[in-house]
């Protein structure tokens, strides 16, 4: 299991074969302003860590704006349209399912798109984050043509581009026992996830430019997560080879 000093060890080899070990944060299923989410924020502009928050189009509230305001390094992304399951019985929830027209759900993203920027403006960015991390490999390809320029899932990428024109960059902690209550795995667990993505890059494992990616769900985050998620942000903002990068960044996009 993962421990602190584990993970400084990690960080410490990368420091000394002169790399940087790149990481970044997204936060899903944000609609409006709840005391979780602006904890969340708050814990970010404290440690100046940018934040990718996924919106979902259909329920965003304007009053999401005004807690987002405060916080110069949120970025919006599109996650999906109304987070409803559309998958067959006995499959794994999945909004963009393969059951479904990809146009259709690429016009239907395009319009979601278009929602959250009349709600926040320049914050969003064209990145799709599937409900679920689950996306038809019949939509992908329609992505770019739509402007979409990012994709971003849960797990090792396969490819830095899966289409021309489409950037994924995914996420690979995830300290949430989703079968288990929805109840924190607890710091060895967390930390074993970070360790294991950060080794497995440096050891040509897993793609070495994909930065390693922290998933929260600020609706279900428990002050045992929160706790983690401030020592995390302080101890790799105190790390040399530790960087974490703007949603921007991650995905190629300019400022």
């Amino acid at each position: 299991m993962g421990t602190w000093s584990a993970l400084m060890d990690e960080l410490d080899v990368w420091s000394a074969a002169g790399r940087k070990a790149t990481m970044w944060w997204r936060d899903d299923d944000a609609t409006r302003p709840v005391p979780a989410l602006e904890r969340l924020l708050d814990t970010a502009a404290t440690h100046g860590a940018p934040l990718c928050l996924a919106v979902i189009p259909d329920l965003a509230r304007e009053e999401l704006l005004t807690c987002l305001e405060r916080n110069v390094n949120v970025a919006i992304a599109v996650h999906g349209v109304s987070h409803e399951n559309f998958a067959a019985a006995g499959e794994k929830k999945c909004e963009l399912a393969d059951s479904r027209s990809s146009r259709a759900m690429a016009d239907e993203l395009v319009e979601g798109r278009e929602r959250l920027i009349a709600l926040a403006g320049h914050k969003v960015i064209p990145v799709l984050v599937p409900p679920w991390n689950r996306i038809s490999r019949t939509l992908v390809p329609l992505l770019p043509e739509r402007g979409f320029r990012g994709l971003s899932i849960h797990g090792d990428r396969r490819a830095g581009a899966p289409v021309p024109g489409l950037r994924q960059v995914n996420c690979h902690i995830d300290p949430v026992d989703w079968r288990g209550g929805r109840d924190f795995i607890g710091v060895a667990g967390a930390l074993e996830q970070a360790i294991g993505h950060l080794a497995r890059r440096r050891h040509g494992l897993a793609d070495s430019a994909e930065p390693t990616g922290l998933l929260t769900h600020h609706a279900v985050w428990s002050d045992a997560a929160f706790a983690f998620l401030r020592e995390l942000l302080v101890r790799t903002g105190e790390h040399p080879a530790a960087c974490w990068l703007t949603p921007r960044d991650v995905f190629g996009l300019e400022p």
